[in-house]
Parts: C-alpha cells; sequence; structure tokens
C-alpha cells in the first residue's frame, strides 16, 4: 500500500469514527408516544423535553419563552418550554390563547436559589392529546436527576428569595383542574399572545412554527416595568395573569361574580363598587370588592395581603404574600377616582 493510499485511507477511517462518534452523542427526539398516548408517565425523562435534564437544556422542537407578567409562585423562577412535534404549527388566535396543535406540549419547571445552589423543585406538563389537555406535576428528587410523577402532589420544606421558610406544595394532578379548568374542560392558562414578546412570536413565525404573529401581541407590561408603566396596566396584567383562571365566566370561582379577565371593561365586574357574594370571611367584614381610592376598605387588596388559609387569596399556588402585586393593586385603587 503507497503512503498517500495509506494516508487516504486513514483519514475515511477517522471520519467514519466521527460521525459514529457523533451520532452516539446526539441525544434521543421527544418521545412523541409518551405525550401524546402513555397513560401517565412515570418520569419527566421518559418524555425527552430536555437533552440535560438537570440543567434544563431544551430537545430539538422544545422552545424556550417567557411571559411578560408571570404568575406569582412564592418567588420561584420558572423556566417555560413549548413543544412542537416536528413539522407542525402552531395557530394564532387574536390577543388569547395560541391554538397548539395535538401532540403538543406546555412544560414549567418552577427552581429556587440561583447559579450552583439552584433547586429544581417540581416540573408541571400539560400535554395536548387526542381527548383534550392532559395535567401532570413532576417532582424532583434529591440529586436533581429526574422528576417523578407525583399524582397525589407532594410538599417540599425550602426558603424563599424572600427568607421565608415554607413547605412548598405541589399541587395534585385534581388541583391542576382548578386553575386550569373552563367549562368542564382542561386548557392552557399562559401562553395568550397579549402577554408574549412580539420579537419572540415573530421568531415562531419566521421559522415556521408558528401560522402568523397575532394581533394584540405584547400588550401586557413586563413585570420587571411595573414602576414606570401605567399603573392600571400592571394591576390589569396581574390580575389577569394570577386571578382570572379562576375569576371568570366558566371557571371554578365564577360564583363570585368577579370577571378579572384583561379584556374586561365593566368597572362592576372586577369589583369597583361590587358587593361580594362568595367571600364568606374572606371579606374582612369589608363591604365592597374595590371602593375606589381606598385600598384599605376593599377587599381585593385585603385578601391579597393576608396568607390566612381561606383569607388569602389565590388560594391554590402560594404560600406568602406577593409584596410587589399587592403594592401594585394598591397604588391602582388609590389612584381611582
Amino acid at each position: 500500500m503507497s503512503s498517500r493510499f495509506f494516508l487516504l485511507a486513514l483519514s475515511i477511517s477517522a471520519l467514519g469514527v466521527g460521525v459514529l462518534s457523533q451520532a452516539r452523542t446526539l441525544p434521543p427526539p421527544v418521545n412523541d408516544l409518551a405525550v401524546a398516548e402513555s397513560p401517565f408517565p412515570r418520569a419527566l425523562s421518559d418524555f425527552g423535553f430536555f437533552s440535560n435534564l438537570a440543567s434544563q437544556t431544551p430537545n430539538d422542537g422544545v422552545i424556550p419563552y417567557r411571559l411578560n407578567t408571570p404568575l406569582f409562585s412564592d418567588g420561584a423562577e420558572k423556566l417555560r418550554f413549548i413543544y412542537l412535534p416536528a413539522g407542525m404549527t402552531a395557530k394564532s388566535d387574536g390577543e388569547g390563547l395560541l391554538d397548539l396543535p395535538i401532540g403538543a406540549a406546555i412544560i414549567k419547571t418552577f427552581a429556587f436559589g440561583g447559579g450552583d445552589d439552584r433547586r429544581l423543585i417540581e416540573t408541571r406538563v400539560l400535554l395536548h392529546r387526542a381527548d383534550g389537555w392532559l395535567a401532570l406535576p413532576y417532582k424532583w428528587d434529591d440529586a436533581q436527576s429526574d422528576a417523578r410523577l407525583v399524582v397525589a402532589g407532594a410538599r417540599v420544606d425550602l426558603t424563599t428569595p424572600s427568607g421565608e421558610d415554607i413547605s412548598y406544595r405541589v399541587p395534585n394532578k385534581n388541583q391542576c383542574k382548578e386553575c386550569h379548568g373552563l367549562d368542564g374542560e382542561v386548557i392552557p392558562i399562559g401562553p395568550k399572545a397579549r402577554n408574549l414578546s412580539h420579537d419572540w412570536l415573530e421568531g415562531m413565525t419566521t421559522s415556521g412554527k408558528l401560522d402568523t404573529v397575532p394581533a394584540g401581541s405584547d400588550v401586557l407590561p413586563k413585570w420587571e416595568l411595573r414602576w414606570t408603566a401605567r399603573t392600571s396596566d400592571a394591576a390589569r396584567a396581574y390580575l389577569d395573569v394570577n386571578c382570572a383562571h379562576c375569576h371568570r365566566p366558566g371557571a371554578t370561582a365564577s360564583n363570585s361574580g368577579l370577571d378579572l379577565r384583561w379584556e374586561q371593561d365593566d368597572l362592576q365586574a372586577i369589583g369597583v363598587g361590587k358587593r361580594p357574594v362568595a367571600a364568606g370571611r374572606g371579606s374582612g367584614e369589608l363591604l365592597f370588592d374595590i371602593v375606589p381610592g381606598k385600598p384599605d376598605q376593599s377587599i381585593l387588596a385585603h385578601r391579597m395581603r393576608s396568607d390566612e388559609i381561606g383569607v388569602a387569596m389565590p388560594e391554590l399556588g402560594k404560600s406568602t404574600v406577593d409584596k410587589d402585586g399587592v403594592n401594585v393593586i394598591e397604588r391602582w385603587i388609590a389612584e381611582m377616582k
């Protein structure tokens, strides 16, 4: 064998080894069967949403996103992702929820702490199946190696970013329906176009993941800019994200008569001058949900300021008082004429 031929053969061999090595290191794709059909996958890793679970590195087809105004959950960091199967496209539906195809999933991981001390607590998944959406909670193990399905929910002792020691509640499967239930169906509540960045939506459209940038997108103010945004916008965005999934027609707290959705413009429906109909002792003997100019006489602010079970609002998803949220709502009421 000539030296030239030997070097050529060696190069081809090395190239082959390189390709094989690369193939071996590629993560397996998302398990579409687990998303669409498996009864209750026992571990988060069963889905294959992440090429690296601990670092929450998304796999192909799993797209990170953020909300302009997020839901408060005791100060937890949220890592949000949408999964779209290969070749599938989401559809715009005005300023409301994106219309995600069957086989899609929404993934949200709750974490506390930062840097090397970050601790993943739970991951909630919403799976869009042929018979509707299915919500499942997964609790992370102490080694941070995987999260296991906790149908009955769980408790985790931790310290919040504000320094409060709490027994954090991972919701059980049925409790997921309390926030995600509408007219007897389970629906997503997070990725509404009005609460998503225009740039992110445009990127989704350019990459073929979304049919078009929705009209009315990117309307809710960014929560970190709440001090410079119009107070009414920051407050209404907060109520839309933190409260309206229950306080709206067809939802679990519709008997309260409150409709706290962003698009509701009837002042009495959002509580102004409205007497409570289902508050019980939660009213604190106050007479109206919102008294313009008087946050101290408004049931809405009173319940947000409380951490007492039966009084505190929202009832689920938090154990502590959201002081920044209370501040925004109190400023909004105080500015009312």
